[in-house]
């Protein structure tokens, strides 16, 4: 019996120090997150960052990747959370969705939108600047033929420049597509820019000297936060027709505008299964687009880090974020601040 009972107890001390263990790897284990590229989602990333280490305690790092390359690691567990997921959009995402090895978790950025968009004075001039509109009439994707002279490609001079995302995001496969569906490549270049930083500064420095320049953007985004753009018109959402976009393969795409955006933070199944509290937190957050606009522009304008505003934004926005997190959660934030 007294063999039993040490048996029983040495039996009982083993579980209890492998559960002790258990409990110390999860929180010494880091939790993996995308590291997004474009600047509304490095900036979310690290704010989601910043109160998951300060507010509960768990270690976190970041891996690089491309959109499609981290939708698939999503898929795998290689990588536990994307702070800024587009979701529905790409046939990946769909698909590990479908098979419940990923979730969009919230609704992150309401009345976010993307297109095709140009400097507004190529429409309507600014007389301050000098600057006589060169496409009175441009209002849809219908209009761009009779202007590709206006959006010259120095490269090739027969042709317009329509500046694409880069290669390896989502929204360059659509946009490639779209280029086929509105019969637009015959008359315009289609122009992939080497990173989102590359795009953005190639927009930027067009606007700054007054240039036309039409391009695929997004919001929330720096510069819709600090120049006058206008988005070309398409034609009404037509999912069928989303789909010939989204599949590069598809050799008859057919025109429409994007889906509707839903920003979410995409988690994998073991995360979600693993962290009950980080979901709670990740379905509360809700960030105003005009605010997240201008951090973004502040941002790009003074070259900060995404990190650097991140905490900014913690210690100057408590209303926006501690609503998010328990009581407890956002005093151990704020401390840390």
């Amino acid at each position: 019996m007294r063999s039993l009972k040490t048996l029983l107890g040495s039996s009982l001390l083993a579980l209890t120090l492998t559960a002790g263990h258990a409990v110390a790897t999860e929180k010494t284990t880091p939790i993996h997150f995308g590291d997004i590229t474009w600047e509304s989602g490095s900036f979310i990333t690290e704010v989601l960052r910043l109160i998951v280490e300060k507010g509960y305690g768990y270690p976190t790092d970041t891996l690089p990747g491309s959109t499609v390359s981290l939708e698939a690691a999503l898929a795998k567990n290689d990588i536990q959370v994307i702070g800024e997921e587009w979701a529905g959009r790409s046939p990946a995402w769909v698909k590990a969705a479908a098979e419940g090895k990923v979730f969009g978790l919230g609704d992150t950025v309401k009345g976010a939108t993307e297109g095709w968009w140009v400097p507004e004075y190529v429409i309507k001039g600014d007389p301050e600047r000098g600057i006589k509109p060169l496409a009175p009439e441009l209002k849809s994707v219908a209009d761009l033929p009779r202007y590709k002279d206006v959006f010259k490609d120095p490269e090739d001079p027969s042709r317009g420049r329509f500046l694409n995302s880069p290669t390896g995001w989502t929204s360059e496969i659509v946009n490639s597509q779209k280029l086929k569906a509105y019969a637009l490549n015959d008359s315009f270049v289609n122009f992939r820019t080497g990173s989102g930083a590359a795009l953005d500064a190639e927009v930027a420095s067009s606007i700054k000297r007054g240039k036309p320049v039409l391009f695929y953007y997004w919001s929330p985004t720096p510069l819709l936060g600090r120049f006058k753009l206008v988005k070309l018109e398409e034609p009404p959402f037509d999912a069928e027709a989303w789909k010939t976009l989204a599949d590069a393969n598809n050799p008859n795409p057919r025109g429409t505008r994007s889906m509707p955006a839903s920003l979410a933070i995409g988690v994998s199944a073991p995360f979600k299964a693993q962290y009950p509290e980080l979901v709670t937190f990740f379905e509360k957050v809700d960030l105003p687009i005009d605010l997240l606009n201008q951090t973004l522009a502040g941002m790009s304008e003074k070259r900060q880090q995404p990190r650097q505003v991140a905490e900014a934004f913690l210690r100057d926005q408590p209303q926006v974020w501690k609503p998010w997190v328990p009581g407890d959660v956002a005093n151990k934030v704020s401390s840390s601040l």
